[in-house]
C-alpha cells in the first residue's frame, strides 16, 4: 500500500520509524537537539566521525563547559585513557593519566533521571560529586548503577561504531597503552 505524503498513515509510519531509529542509536530525548548545530558536537576520531547531541535541558552548565573547551580546541589530540570493554570509554584529560583537567574550576553536579544506556555521554568525576571538570565517558552498554550518580550531558546519535572500535584497556583498570585519541572535537555551529 502506498501512502500519500500527507496521509495520516504515512505520518504515523514515519513517526514510528523515526522513534525506532532513535531508540537504536541511543538518542532517546536527544532527538530534538541532534538537529541543533549549537548543541551538537562533531568528534573526529582516526576511524571516523562521531556526532553527539548535547543536552542543555539536563545539564546546562556541563554543556556550556564542553562547548567552551571544544571551541578552545582543548580536546584535540586528547587520548581515551580508560576503556573498559562492555562498560565505557573515558577521555578528556590533557595529561592522559586520568588525573588532569582544564584550567577552569570544577563543576557542581547536575544529576538527572536520564539513564546511562548505550551511547550516553556523561561527566567523569572523583568521589566528590562536584568535581567534574573536562573528562567525560561514553557508555558502551547499559550502566544503571551510574544513574543519578554522574551528570549526563549528551548522547551519541551517529558514529557509535567508532566508539566501539576504540582500543580496550587492561582488565580491571581499563588503562590503555598506546591509546586512540580525539583528532578534533567541534561544536557543529562552528564547522565551516
Amino acid at each position: 500500500m502506498a501512502f500519500s505524503p500527507r496521509s495520516p498513515l504515512r505520518r504515523m509510519a514515519l513517526a514510528l520509524g523515526l522513534g525506532l531509529s532513535l531508540s537504536a542509536a541511543g538518542g532517546g530525548g536527544a532527538s530534538a537537539q541532534a538537529s541543533d548545530p549549537e548543541n551538537t558536537l562533531i568528534m573526529t576520531l582516526e576511524s571516523g566521525q562521531v556526532t553527539i547531541a548535547m543536552r542543555p535541558d539536563l545539564a546546562p552548565n556541563h554543556v556550556e563547559r564542553i562547548k567552551t573547551l571544544a571551541r578552545e580546541n582543548f580536546y584535540d589530540g586528547v587520548v581515551f585513557h580508560r576503556v573498559i570493554d562492555g562498560f565505557m570509554a573515558q577521555t578528556g584529560d590533557p595529561t592522559g593519566t586520568g588525573s588532569g583537567g582544564s584550567e577552569y574550576p570544577d563543576l557542581g553536579q547536575e544529576f538527572s533521571d536520564a539513564s546511562h544506556v548505550r551511547g550516553t555521554v556523561s561527566m567523569a568525576r572523583t568521589s566528590d560529586p562536584n568535581s567534574a571538570n573536562s573528562q567525560f565517558f561514553i557508555v558502551f552498554d547499559q550502566a544503571p548503577h551510574l544513574n543519578a550518580q554522574y551528570t549526563v550531558w549528551g548522547n551519541v546519535v551517529d558514529g557509535m561504531e567508532h566508539i566501539d572500535a576504540l582500543k580496550r584497556g587492561a582488565p580491571g583498570s581499563g588503562a590503555v597503552s598506546n591509546p586512540d585519541h580525539i583528532v578534533s572535537m567541534r561544536v557543529q555551529a562552528d564547522v565551516k
